[in-house]
């Protein structure tokens, strides 16, 4: 079970890195190029903005009404976890890794540019991959049909490329650190802020009405 998991996360993968990796270009896999520059439409930074927000209110919010003892809950807390887990280790990396964006006009192979450059990973990115993990995990042996969450981390990385805001390896990264998150936060029996917070919060107010 934990192999066939563990297979079916790395071709998710894969896929992105076909998905993602447009062309011959610079940077570290020798794929990073910049796109043209498309706010417009699905890409419009609002609509990221949205997915962003919304993703986090989603699994709080669920997390919080269900409860730890509720099946789906419990995959929410997991996610918290994963989430914050993938957000504190994306901004470590960026703040060591000083990458400048495609904006800048610098180039994929420009890195340890100091205070300010943040291209490397895409924080975005892997909140996406974070939050959809576990769920795959948990629910796709049942309902393959979760595999299409999926779309989620693909379409933000899309939309952050085309925002010359991150290099093709800053989102696959970013991807690879969410996911790899996402799929440890479910082998832990309780997830770590249900263990830290109040069990008044992480019962589910659900089961108060």
């Amino acid at each position: 079970m934990l192999a066939r998991r563990l297979r079916q996360l790395f071709g998710a993968l894969v896929l992105g890195i076909v998905v993602l990796g447009a062309h011959a270009g610079g940077g570290p896999l020798g794929i990073d190029s910049v796109l043209k520059y498309d706010q417009s439409g699905i890409w419009s930074r609002s609509h990221q903005e949205a997915l962003m927000y919304g993703v986090v209110v989603f699994e709080v919010a669920g997390a919080v009404w269900l409860g730890n003892d509720d099946e789906f809950g419990h995959t929410l807390w997991q996610t918290i976890d994963a989430s914050v887990a993938s957000a504190v280790a994306a901004q470590v990396l960026k703040e060591t890794t000083g990458r400048s964006r495609p904006i800048s006009g610098e180039g994929p192979d420009a890195w340890f540019k100091g205070r300010g450059h943040n291209s490397f990973p895409s924080g975005e990115v892997a909140l996406q991959a974070s939050f959809v993990t576990p769920i795959i995990v948990n629910y796709a042996d049942r309902n393959p049909w979760v595999w299409a969450l999926e779309l989620l981390p693909i379409y933000d990385g899309m939309a952050r490329m085309k925002a010359q805001a991150h290099w093709q390896t800053d989102v696959l990264a970013g991807w690879a650190l969410g996911t790899a998150t996402g799929y440890f936060a479910t082998q832990y029996e309780t997830p770590f802020f249900v263990g830290i917070l109040p069990h008044g919060l992480t019962v589910g107010y659900s089961t108060k009405f």
